[in-house]
């Protein structure tokens, strides 16, 4: 009995190490019963039959074409995606321990885990819909900086305490903290008076005052140069001449000069009173009634 349980040992060990490198077996199993044997995993690809059993290698069959298994203990194998539509390719064929490897052609991303279908790939400023298995733009207030990825909230304080938002967020960039510049207000100084006359020469503004003070001088000047010309040339007006009493009045044939020139000057006059009686007459009758 002990020798028939060496042999038998032996047998289970050389079919473990024969079926852990063939696709058909029990990769590890143990012993319930002097004649049973229990299997705990088959061999990759390989399916559970039954899970004790005199026979190891009868415990587990490999899967049939097109299926396949990734666990030891299952009892069923998996049917292989098939890489089907424009999108898709094939960049693996299926094995018995491993499922089809698909991928999908430029601008377009796998829709799950196991690329089963496409989807249109999003760029920066979109985030995909598997639902809809489409793109959608980010929504207000997030972004996305990246390929094929969903949308993030913008940020809204700053690390830094002495940093702040000096920049909102747009749909492919976040909230940008800085230093916010303080803007002194500015101060407005009258030009001084005790400038170097060399600085106020070079200066715009005092150049523009002595270019306008110039000219207002020069026109001035022509006013003031005008106004002699036109003075010199009018005429002055001279008053009448009053004569003096030895100086001798021209004769006129107006009465009125005569009665002045008797009136004023009686003493000069000569002749008898004969004469003086006719001229004082004729005075009479020259004088206005």
């Amino acid at each position: 009995m002990h020798l028939f349980l060496e042999v038998l040992c032996i047998s289970m060990l050389t079919r473990c190490c024969l079926s852990s490198t063939g696709e058909r077996g029990c990769q590890q199993w143990t012993t319930s019963a002097p004649s049973d044997v229990c299997c705990e995993r088959c061999n990759p690809g390989n399916r559970l039959v039954t899970r004790c059993g005199p026979d190891p290698e009868k415990l587990c069959v490999p899967c049939r074409n097109e299926t396949y298994t990734t666990d030891g203990t299952s009892h069923t194998c998996l049917r292989c995606t098939q890489c089907v539509g424009g999108a898709q390719f094939l960049k693996k064929a299926c094995t018995k321990s491993k499922d089809t490897e698909c991928d999908c052609r430029a601008g377009f991303r796998c829709g799950d885990d196991h690329c089963s279908f496409c989807v249109e790939e999003c760029g920066k400023g979109q985030e995909p819909l598997p639902a809809a298995r489409s793109c959608r733009n980010c929504p207000d207030g997030t972004f996305n900086d990246k390929i094929h990825e969903k949308c993030k909230s913008w940020r809204t304080s700053c690390l830094h305490p002495n940093e702040h938002i000096v920049a909102v967020g747009d749909a492919v960039s976040d909230s940008k903290c800085g230093i916010a510049n303080i803007e002194t207000p500015e101060v407005n100084t009258l030009p001084s008076t005790q400038a170097d006359p060399e600085d106020s020469f070079f200066d715009g503004t005092g150049l523009v005052w002595a270019i306008s003070a110039s000219f207002g001088v020069f026109i001035i000047l022509i006013i003031l140069f005008l106004v002699i010309i036109i003075t010199k040339k009018k005429p002055e007006k001279t008053a009448p001449k009053e004569p003096t009493l030895n100086e001798p009045i021209p004769p006129t044939d107006e009465p009125r000069s005569l009665v002045v020139t008797s009136f004023h000057h009686p003493q000069q006059e000569q002749g008898s009173s004969s004469e003086i009686l006719c001229s004082q007459d004729f005075e009479t009758k020259l004088l206005p009634v």
